[in-house]
């Protein structure tokens, strides 16, 4: 793993999703094999493979101060093309310190993580006017998760740190995306730990070896996304879970 500190210019870019998004690291530790952030290797400069190199921004919370007192307030994604918590985010703690400054000054927040160390920063998400904390969790059966995300979590853990989130007033949520085998199984671990669901299919820059190799052909095909979504949507909403489908 190359890790390597930088500085930059900006820290909040505008976003397709929400308002802004906040990534205080390039590259992530995850090394999740359908991320569709690979493409980000064409703008910096990496020869290392994806999941093999974090850029970590050292100015992020230095930048953010400036630009939250400049900037029209709105919604900040952290993060759209890294995982916020990843491992090294334990020790050089940017995300931590750019949600202060979000809480500080009343910004709304949407966090998008797999890893458990954002239960860390309860205290702060819990001061927040609005802010919300997502995981991705895209399969119930953790044999396939080892196969498309080595290096996150395992789910039980993710499953545990949602609970511990909504448990203590944080709105809470499951990003199922993609779908993956083994999503069938999510309304019975989610079930009492998330406010809503989003599910999405495989459209990024999947590896093919993954399915030819384990012989999941089927599950990166148009078919099982369409089938699959409907049947999690319908099982989800009769437990009175909003799901949006988003493809």
């Amino acid at each position: 793993m190359k890790i390597q500190e930088i500085k930059v210019k900006g820290i909040l870019s505008k976003s397709q999703v929400y308002d802004y998004a906040l990534n205080p690291y390039v590259g992530c530790q995850h090394d999740c094999v359908y991320c569709y952030a690979r493409f980000m290797r064409r703008f910096t400069g990496h020869r290392e493979k994806w999941g093999a190199f974090v850029d970590v921004k050292i100015n992020a919370p230095e930048l953010l101060a400036l630009e939250a007192a400049k900037k029209r307030p709105g919604r900040v994604w952290i993060s759209g093309v890294c995982d916020p918590y990843q491992p090294l985010e334990d020790r050089y703690m940017l995300t931590k310190k750019c949600l202060d400054i979000l809480v500080e000054n009343h910004w709304p927040i949407t966090i998008q993580t797999k890893s458990t160390l954002v239960t860390r920063d309860i205290a702060a998400l819990r001061k927040a006017d609005d802010c919300e904390v997502g995981f991705t969790i895209t399969t119930a059966d953790d044999k396939i998760r080892k196969l498309f995300e080595p290096g996150a979590p395992p789910l039980g853990e993710r499953i545990e740190a949602l609970a511990s989130l909504h448990s203590r007033g944080i709105r809470t949520f499951a990003m199922v995306a993609p779908i993956l085998p083994g999503a069938e199984g999510l309304l019975r671990v989610l079930r009492g730990k998330v406010d809503y669901v989003i599910l999405d299919r495989l459209n990024y820059h999947y590896a093919d070896w993954a399915y030819k190799r384990y012989g999941l052909q089927s599950a990166r095909e148009d078919p099982f996304f369409s089938h699959q979504a409907e049947g999690l949507k319908g099982a989800f909403e009769r437990e009175g879970i909003p799901c949006q489908i988003v493809f």
